[in-house]
C-alpha cells in the first residue's frame, strides 16, 4: 500500500474527442424496490457498464479480523450455487461479460460490463455471485495463499512501510490507523465464518451507491438493481466515527537498506464538503500537482536534481482528510529535499499564490475536467464516486465554475490555514545521510 493509495483521485484514459461529455445530462433513477442509481444513457453502442460501491469496507470489520473484507471480496467470484470457480469463469467468459470485486477502507466495489444481448443471463450470475458466493474451501486457501504472499511482500516494500507508519501515528486506534489487507497472522486466523460475517458486514442495501452508463433505460435499470440487490440484507455492521488525527509535526526514520529512500509527509486536509475545497485543490496542484511546473517539481527535481518525481494530493477517506505527498530520493539527498519542502510548505503559507499561477492553473484544471468523461465506463465510476462524496447530479455541468469563481485572495487566504509548515510530519524510509527522527 503505497502513500498514493491515500488519494481519491482517478487516473483516467482521455481522448479529444468528447469534450461535451462533462455537460452530459444524469438521471436519477429510484427501482420499484426503493434503491436510487443514477444512469446516463448512450445507446450508439450495445453495453452497459454498471459501478456500485457499499460504503463501510474494511473499517466496519471486527478489529480482531483484519484483512477479511479483503480475503471475502477476493472470493466472491470463486463460485456460486452449483458453480464452483472454474464453471463461474467460464459462464461469465460465455456471456463476453466482465465482472471485478475491491474493497478499500471506504467501501466495497462492484464492477461489471455487459452487452445488451446478454444482459439479463449476465445480472442474473453477477447477482448469483453478490448475494451468495460459495467460499468453498479449496478457494479460501487458494486466494488465502496469494494475498499472504501479497502481505510478506509488503512487509519489505519500503512505500507500504512508510505508509503504514504513517497512518498509525496519524489515526490512532481508529481503523484507519492498520491496513485493511491485514496481517500475516490476522488473515491466516480467519475461518469461512470470518467471511461470511464480513460479507454480511458489508454488502447490505442501507450503504449501496449505483451508477450506469450506456445502452439501458431508466426503466430498466430499475428492474436491475433490484435483481441484483433486493435479496441483500437491509442493513449491515455500523459505519466508524470520524478519525482522530494525532499527526504531529517532527520526522520518523525506518531504517531499510539500500541507496534511496521513500520519502513521505502530510498534515491535516480540508473536508469536500468545505466551501474552501476548490482553493484547497488549485494550491494543491500548484505545489505539487500533476504538471511539471508544479512547484516542487521545478524546485526539488528541475532545479536541484534531488528526485526524479515528486507530488502532493488532497486525499480523503470518509472520516478523514490529508494534505500529503511522497517522493523517492537518492540517501545522500534526502536532507536537502526535505529542508526544500519544509521552505515551499512556508513560502506557500506566508506569501501565497500569484495571479498568473492561479490563471494557469484554473485554465488547466476546467480544460482537462471534460476530458475524464470519455467512456460509459469511466462515467460510471465517475457518477459513483460524486455520489459517495455528497455530489449533486449536476455538479459536472457547474464544476468548472466553482473553479473559475476562486478568486486571488480567496487562494491566499486558505493558503495561510492549509499550509503549516510546522505540523509537516515526515515519515522516511532508508537511510537518509544526516537525517535522524525527531519527537
Amino acid at each position: 500500500m503505497s502513500m498514493m493509495r491515500f488519494a481519491a483521485g482517478l487516473a483516467l484514459a482521455v481522448t479529444l474527442a468528447l469534450p461535451a461529455r462533462a455537460a452530459v445530462d444524469i438521471q436519477e433513477v429510484t427501482s420499484p424496490g426503493g434503491l436510487t442509481a443514477w444512469l446516463v444513457e448512450d445507446h450508439n453502442i450495445p453495453f452497459t457498464a454498471l459501478e456500485v460501491r457499499f460504503r463501510g469496507g474494511s473499517s466496519v470489520e471486527d478489529p480482531l479480523k483484519r484483512g477479511a473484507v479483503n480475503l471475502m471480496t477476493a472470493l466472491i467470484e470463486e463460485g456460486t450455487g452449483d458453480m464452483d470457480s472454474l464453471a463461474f469463469a467460464e459462464a461469465r467468459d460465455d456471456l463476453a461479460a466482465s465482472f471485478s470485486f475491491s474493497s478499500d477502507q471506504d467501501s466495497v466495489g462492484v464492477s461489471a460490463q455487459f452487452l445488451t444481448e446478454n444482459r439479463d443471463k449476465a445480472v442474473d450470475l453477477l447477482r448469483q455471485a453478490i448475494t451468495a458466493p460459495r467460499f468453498d474451501a479449496d478457494a479460501i486457501e487458494r486466494v488465502r495463499g496469494q494475498v499472504l504472499s501479497n502481505l510478506r511482500a509488503s512487509e519489505k516494500d519500503p512505500g507500504d512501510m512508510a505508509g503504514k507508519a504513517f497512518n498509525a501515528q496519524a489515526f490512532g486506534d481508529h481503523p484507519y490507523a492498520t491496513s485493511g489487507d491485514g496481517t500475516v497472522e490476522s488473515v491466516t486466523a480467519l475461518t469461512r465464518d470470518d467471511l461470511v460475517a464480513a460479507h454480511q458486514a458489508t454488502l447490505a442495501r442501507d450503504r449501496i451507491y449505483i451508477a450506469a452508463a450506456g445502452d439501458i433505460s431508466a426503466e430498466d435499470l430499475g428492474k436491475l438493481v433490484d435483481t441484483l440487490f433486493g435479496a441483500l440484507p437491509a442493513t449491515g455492521a455500523p459505519l466508524p466515527a470520524r478519525a482522530p488525527f494525532d499527526l504531529t509535526g517532527g520526522t520518523t526514520v525506518i531504517d531499510y537498506p539500500g541507496p534511496q529512500s521513500v520519502v513521505l509527509w502530510g498534515e491535516q486536509g480540508i473536508k469536500r464538503d468545505d466551501p474552501d475545497f476548490f482553493a484547497a485543490s488549485i494550491l494543491n496542484e500548484i505545489m505539487g500537482g500533476s504538471r511539471f511546473s508544479a512547484r516542487l517539481m521545478t524546485e526539488v527535481r528541475e532545479k536541484r536534481g534531488l528526485t526524479y518525481g515528486i507530488g502532493t494530493s488532497l486525499a480523503a477517506y470518509d472520516q478523514a482528510e490529508l494534505l500529503a505527498g511522497q517522493s523517492q530520493i537518492p540517501n545522500a539527498k534526502v536532507k536537502d529535499a526535505v529542508d526544500v519542502i519544509k521552505a515551499e510548505w512556508a513560502k506557500m503559507s506566508e506569501q501565497g499564490i500569484t495571479a498568473e499561477e492561479l490563471a494557469a492553473t484554473k485554465t488547466y484544471l476546467t480544460g482537462a475536467y471534460p476530458l475524464r468523461f470519455d467512456g460509459n465506463g469511466p462515467l460510471a465510476t465517475i457518477m459513483v464516486n460524486m455520489q459517495l462524496i455528497g455530489l449533486p447530479s449536476d455538479y459536472p455541468k457547474t464544476r468548472n465554475d466553482k473553479v473559475n469563481a476562486v478568486t486571488l485572495e480567496d487562494a491566499n487566504r486558505v493558503a495561510k490555514s492549509l499550509f503549516r509548515p510546522e505540523n509537516l510530519r515526515f515519515v522516511i524510509v532508508g537511510q537518509p545521510e544526516g537525517v535522524t527522527s525527531t519527537d
